[in-house]
């Protein structure tokens, strides 16, 4: 586990929050690095054989200095979607640079959407936020963190644009029992973007440290302990499980179970609260680990994603 270390952020003013000017400069920072086209796009484009593809919104981001950059936001849903069966939302990519979200979301299409055909519906969002994707970063164009914004009035494109497709899909098709959204947590974390955020908001960095293993953060408003056990279960044969540290906490919170904490979802403004749905969890895994790799990373987003399906099929059967 790395040790944290504490240095002022490049950017902006200690004690004051910033303006304009700043967000400028920290997006003058980030440069592209990889392809939302070749590595999301093209792995969807040869799923429609297979699964109903949606465009449900798009980001469109720069001016002035910045040519405009466009990104269609796309999800996948079950063909022949019955109201009978449970359904389930899955959704990856919330921050960008999350790698084994996007590419957990995808696999889990390609390798086991076909299992649960007739069993359970499915509405999955492999990658959230386009341009983070591109940039290997948390926040938006704008510098917001979306996995902060899904409320009412959201200032991220990316949350805003979600919550509606998931309104309008639970007006259509009726409500979901489960939802997982697929996260990392990395030692970028602590060097970079919590930092960044104290930076952001004129506030003083106060460092923490990063668990060295896959967790769990539950719902406090609505806590579902077998779900989270079933997906810790599943997932401990693929990578090692977080464990708490001398304060018996993860990330700064109590641990309540193996691996799994909880955080108020809606207040918070999570994606995971967004659904309403009764089983929810944010997934995190640590690629940085010395004792994982990034294919047991994918590998265990993809477990994590079985298991939760498993569980409520079982449970509506």
């Amino acid at each position: 586990m790395p040790t944290p270390t504490s240095h002022r952020y490049p950017i902006g003013t200690p004690g004051q929050a910033w303006g304009e000017a700043e967000r400028a400069q920290w997006r003058a920072r980030q440069l592209r690095q990889r392809s939302h086209a070749d590595d999301v796009l093209a792995r969807i484009d040869a799923l429609r054989t297979r699964l109903d593809v949606q465009t449900y919104g798009e980001l469109r981001y720069g001016s002035g200095l910045h040519a405009e950059e466009r990104f269609p936001l796309m999800g996948l849903r079950s063909r022949n979607w019955q109201r009978k069966l449970p359904s389930v939302l899955v959704t990856g990519g919330v921050h960008g640079y999350e790698t084994s979200g996007v590419h957990g979301a995808l696999r889990f299409l390609d390798a086991h959407a076909g299992d649960y055909a007739g069993r359970v519906n499915l509405l999955v969002v492999p990658c959230v936020s386009p341009w983070a994707y591109e940039r290997i970063q948390r926040w938006n164009f704008d510098a917001i963190d979306p996995n902060r914004s899904f409320k009412d009035g959201s200032p991220a494109q990316e949350s805003a644009a979600l919550m509606r497709l998931v309104a309008q899909h639970q007006t259509q098709y009726g409500p979901f029992a489960a939802h997982i959204d697929l996260h990392e947590t990395t030692d970028t974390d602590e060097s970079e973007y919590r930092p960044a955020v104290a930076a952001r908001d004129g506030k003083v960095f106060e460092p923490g440290s990063i668990p060295d293993g896959f967790y769990l953060v539950d719902d406090t408003e609505n806590p579902q302990p077998a779900f989270q056990q079933a997906i810790i279960e599943a997932v401990s044969r693929v990578t090692h499980i977080a464990p708490a540290d001398e304060k018996n906490e993860i990330i700064g919170s109590p641990v309540v179970a193996p691996g799994v904490i909880r955080y108020a979802m809606k207040q918070l403004g999570l994606c995971a609260g967004i659904s309403g749905a009764r089983y929810t969890t944010t997934t995190e895994v640590y690629p940085d680990s010395p004792r994982a790799t990034p294919e047991q990373c994918i590998a265990a987003q993809v477990a994590a994603v079985c298991v939760a399906v498993e569980f409520v099929w079982g449970e509506t059967k």
